[in-house]
């Protein structure tokens, strides 16, 4: 049978529509501060936060006085969370190698990985403190060995948080700024009178950050272009609708915008998963946002086998993919375009935003076709370099780059190659031309 959508969410045109409101909001606010810079940024602050300090860049004292409001309950909680993720993050470093090879004789290629040497951690507030996006940016960076790690996040009741400075902190960010929204990435990018440019900016955010973000992306780079949240549950008659329905309107509580998808081949589990979470609407404490997001951007999609249920997934590419069969393992070995999975009954997303070890922050909008989330491997670049140790290298590759370079037409890099032949070979190579053949010179 074809495929069957027994619920769909706003089409495409109307986000579309959404997303340009926020793209020219974005580039004046941009603008503005690259412009003014610390006047631009204090009065976005007051305007958006109602929050001018005399710095915002935290003080170890202010520092200290905000860890000093967080339990010891609390604490240790973060405390286990940063150990999970920290624990990951350096296996994931340790898989990363510098490597060295002769390929010819006398001829050495290799490759180091090298840390990004400044990078901004943005860290969400808001609605949610997002104390998690502390660990997962600030700390990975950090296991990374980014030498100047800046985090910011804006004011919660026109103080800054103390569970996320304190995340922060236990992170290792060296600079704690107590600033939101545009204002925190436009700073941390473009730098302002008193505050030194990143080269690098990471973390979540709402549409607007993620549009300062894209806009920015070329002057620093960027972690990767996210959108609103995306839950994704591929399930069958293994589970029940309690669990579907729970997990849907878990992640759809993030925003009024959060996609949340069943793709199912049973119509029992759907039909059921629908009465479901209409229930659990009534008694949610934050159904006031994730019902507008279930009812705008929820989908329930009915398929004829698991087959179609992969390809309909893939295709699809959502940021959280929670796969609960009894085929959990082929889902894994055949999925390719997503964010992260979560594989059984067992596994669910809110472990996997808060504790559980592997990043949070991931692709959205179809973008896991082409890229994984934030790992530790996003902050370190990996440089190539080469060193020829011999005449007889030098010569033999010399003569090969200078032909290669004269089929293309560039002459002066053939000269490059020539003066090595020249010295190093001892052989008499006519200026602008190719070298020949050892052996026909010969």
């Amino acid at each position: 049978m074809p495929i069957e959508r027994l619920k769909q969410g706003k089409p495409e045109t109307e986000r579309a529509e959404d997303d340009a409101k926020v793209r020219a909001t974005v580039e004046g606010i941009l603008a503005d501060i690259e412009t003014r810079g610390d006047a631009a940024v204090r009065e976005l602050s007051e305007k958006f936060d109602g929050y001018s300090p005399e710095a915002f860049r935290l003080t170890s004292s202010e520092i200290e006085a905000a860890m000093q409001k967080v339990s010891d309950r609390e604490m240790a909680d973060i405390r286990f969370a940063q150990d999970q993720i920290r624990t990951f993050a350096e296996a994931q470093r340790a898989s990363m190698t510098d490597i060295e090879v002769e390929t010819l004789p006398g001829v050495i290629l290799g490759h180091r990985n090298i840390p990004v040497q400044s990078v901004g951690c943005y860290v969400p507030g808001g609605k949610f403190p997002m104390v998690a996006s502390a660990h997962m940016s600030v700390l990975t960076a950090s296991v990374a060995g980014v030498p100047r790690i800046v985090a910011s996040a804006p004011p919660v009741k026109g103080a800054p948080h103390p569970a996320i400075v304190a995340a922060m902190h236990m992170g290792g960010a060296h600079e704690i700024l107590c600033l939101g929204g545009i204002q925190a990435v436009g700073a941390m990018a473009l730098g302002t009178e008193s505050l030194e440019p990143v080269h690098m900016l990471v973390g979540p955010g709402n549409a607007f950050v993620a549009e300062a973000k894209r806009q920015l992306y070329g002057r620093v780079g960027i972690d990767l272009f996210a959108g609103p949240t995306e839950t994704m549950l591929i399930a069958d008659d293994t589970v029940d609708a309690e669990m579907c329905a729970t997990d849907l309107l878990g992640q759809a509580e993030h925003g009024y915008n959060s996609p949340a998808c069943l793709i199912t081949n049973s119509r029992k589990l759907a039909e059921e998963t629908l009465a479901e979470v209409d229930r659990l609407l009534q008694i949610l404490p934050t159904a006031e946002t994730a019902s507008v997001s279930w009812r705008d951007y929820g989908d329930v999609i009915l398929c004829d086998s698991y087959e179609e249920m992969l390809e309909t997934a893939n295709d699809m590419a959502y940021e959280h993919v929670q796969v609960m069969t009894d085929q959990d393992d082929w889902f894994l070995d055949h999925m390719h375009s997503y964010g992260a999975l979560f594989l059984g009954p067992r596994t669910n997303v809110a472990n996997g935003d808060k504790v559980i070890g592997t990043n949070h922050t991931l692709p959205t909008k179809k973008a896991g076709r082409y890229t994984g989330g934030l790992w530790v491997g996003k902050f370190l670049k990996t440089h190539s370099y080469q060193r020829v140790l011999t005449d007889e290298a030098a010569a033999m590759v010399g003569e090969y780059g200078s032909r290669l370079c004269m089929l293309e037409g560039f002459v002066g890099h053939a000269e490059q190659c020539n003066i090595r032949v020249r010295r190093y070979g001892g052989r008499n190579v006519p200026y602008g031309e190719g070298a020949a053949p050892r052996e026909a010179a010969e």
